[in-house]
């Protein structure tokens, strides 16, 4: 008998081939049988007709940040509610785990590098997890039997550090001992499950203290030992960001990022890549590492976001605002002494000079204040002003739109909420996006869901991406659109049985309605551990989401179902091997 009878539904299956009507029955966790309407003579315990519905494999998002989100909401929300039935995470080299027994205060170091490099509530991490894990087995063995959806993790590179060199690994350089150690540690991740390592030289991350993370500090001969050990796994890959990442890569990024996948033999995939047709050069260069990377024997995979997501920025707490060069030593003053500098004429010129300059990057992108609109505002002084754009206040005022920008942060006390709109958004950065998604080595992804929390809402990137397929831009056909949000990660992955409707594969499954599916807006939501505030966004039109063919989400309301799985490396994935 089936479990589960789906009768009558639009099966996009997740290759990309054409669509076709079928009745899809379900059985112990997996797919029984796909057949033409009407022929399945099996009965079913429950059934359903999903006449007009377009029936999917669930969405597979490659980077999360879901670590520590899954102890206190099983659900990984919002992406669930927007069909995403597995998780990687574990990402940008930072994980919860391995911690050195030895030292209880690495818990708390964690804690407060997580929050800081990416924005998750300290409150919520203090009090949301159960911190009761030292080895990376034990953490994952901490989320088993309470996670709705599929979920696997990378171990971070800074956490293998941090374990092995304690208060050094920031700074300092391992003994010949200490990276046997590091190497050990990695090893025994792996046995236990982790899906390979992930490390960062971003110049972006920094830990709570303020400093370089921990893998910042490693050199290349380190980076290819862990490396070589990845391949020494089945079912491994690595994920790595370098600051080219974000802009241009540099020439020994390159060569870094292509010695460490050949090494391994095993795909490294980075994000995130920004394309926007003011800058034609950039998508280029960053896949020349991807074709180098070939030759070399390894495979390097661009992920990049088929969505604008857009992301909240402030005067008066860390953001990206403060990653422009010249402006952290600004905005990370004490409040007062922080307005009276930015009141400053001379400081605001300089502090333009930088945001415009070459040593910004992609965070020149920030510069342009006239596109700011005023979101949440604080003061009598400002009623009036939210949603307003700053380039129309700013002549009303008589004032350049920067300073006009500081006055209004400068009433509330630097509280204000300011969204800078995209520049991007023109017809031929979305033809230059839909030309790029055709190389072999860009994947659809970088949502960071689980972070930066109360800044960004990447996860309904699915949701938007489909509706917009079948009722906006139309850049892609719906039956590409799904292999793109499934079949291309899981392969990618090596995710065994996942990411197709077919016979035999896990019942990861979404429904949804084609003429309704989409995100709604944004909205700020006080439900993190300590009314800690995040970044929150609803699902239309997703009739149905199955995991291991129990239904989680019905018509975007939570059914309280947990019966997600812990993706361990090698039993539930395979090897994708970049050696021919």
């Amino acid at each position: 008998m089936l479990d589960h009878l789906i009768k009558g539904a639009t099966v996009v299956d997740g290759t990309g081939a054409p669509s076709y009507v079928a009745d899809v029955g379900l059985r112990d966790g997996r797919i029984a049988a796909v057949a033409e309407p009407g022929t399945l003579g099996e009965q079913a315990r429950s059934t359903e007709d999903a006449t007009g519905l377009v029936l999917g494999p669930g969405f597979v998002d490659p980077h999360t940040h879901y670590d520590a989100q899954l102890f206190w909401d099983p659900y990984a929300t919002p992406s669930m509610n927007h069909g995403v039935t597995t998780v990687a995470g574990g990402n940008c080299g930072f994980t919860l785990a391995p911690l050195n027994p030895e030292r209880p205060g690495d818990a708390d170091y964690t804690r407060r590098m997580m929050s800081r490099v990416e924005g998750m509530s300290l409150v919520a991490l203090e009090e949301g997890a159960p911190w009761n894990w030292h080895s990376f087995g034990e953490y994952l063995d901490a989320l088993e039997g309470r996670i709705a959806v599929n979920a696997g993790f990378m171990v971070g590179h800074c956490a293998l550090r941090r374990h092995v060199m304690g208060p050094d690994a920031t700074g300092g350089q391992p003994t010949p001992d200490q990276l046997d150690q590091m190497l050990r540690l990695l090893h025994e991740a792996m046995d236990a499950g982790a899906w390979g390592l992930s490390t960062t030289q971003s110049s972006t991350h920094a830990d709570g203290d303020g400093r370089p993370v921990a893998s910042r500090h490693a050199r290349p001969d380190e980076l290819l030992a862990l490396s070589r050990a990845v391949g020494d796994h089945e079912g491994t890959q690595i994920e790595a960001i370098v600051a080219g990442c974000l802009d241009r890569f540099a020439d020994e990024e390159i060569d870094l990022l292509v010695e460490m996948s050949a090494a391994a033999g095993r795909p490294l995939n980075w994000n995130v890549l920004t394309i926007d047709a003011a800058v034609p050069e950039r998508v280029p260069r960053q896949l020349q590492a991807s074709e180098r990377a070939r030759k070399a024997g390894g495979r390097i995979v661009a992920l990049t976001m088929p969505i604008l997501t857009p992301m909240n920025m402030s005067l008066g707490t860390f953001c990206a605002l403060n990653l422009i060069p010249g402006w952290g030593d600004i905005l990370g003053l004490p409040i007062p002494e922080r307005i009276a500098r930015l009141r400053d004429p001379a400081v605001r010129e300089e502090m333009l000079r930088r945001a415009k300059s070459p040593e910004a990057g992609v965070f020149r992108r920030l510069a342009d204040f006239e596109r700011y609109v005023i979101g949440d505002t604080y003061s009598e002084a400002n009623a009036g002003l939210t949603g307003r754009v700053v380039r129309d206040i700013a002549a009303e005022r008589g004032q350049d739109a920067f300073h006009t920008l500081v006055e209004i942060c400068a009433a509330d006390e630097m509280r204000t909420v300011l969204w800078p709109m995209p520049t991007d958004n023109d017809p031929a950065s979305w033809e230059l996006r839909r030309q790029t998604w055709e190389h072999e080595d860009v994947m659809l992804g970088g949502s960071d869901a689980g972070a930066h929390l109360d800044r960004m809402c990447g996860a309904p990137y699915t949701t938007r991406f489909i509706g917009d397929c079948l009722r906006g831009r139309k850049l892609v056909p719906l039956e590409r659109a799904v292999r793109m949000l499934t079949d291309d990660p899981a392969r990618l992955l090596g995710l065994r049985g996942r990411g197709r409707v077919a016979e035999g594969y896990h019942a990861d499954l979404v429904l949804f309605d084609p003429d309704r599916i989409d995100a709604g807006r944004a909205r700020l939501v006080h439900d993190l551990p300590g009314d800690s505030p995040r970044l929150d966004s609803r699902a239309t039109g997703m009739v149905s989401v199955r995991v291991g063919g129990v239904e989680t989400i019905r018509d975007d309301e939570i059914t309280g179902a947990i019966p997600g799985t812990v993706l361990r490396s090698g039993r539930d994935t395979r090897s994708v091997s970049t050696r021919g």
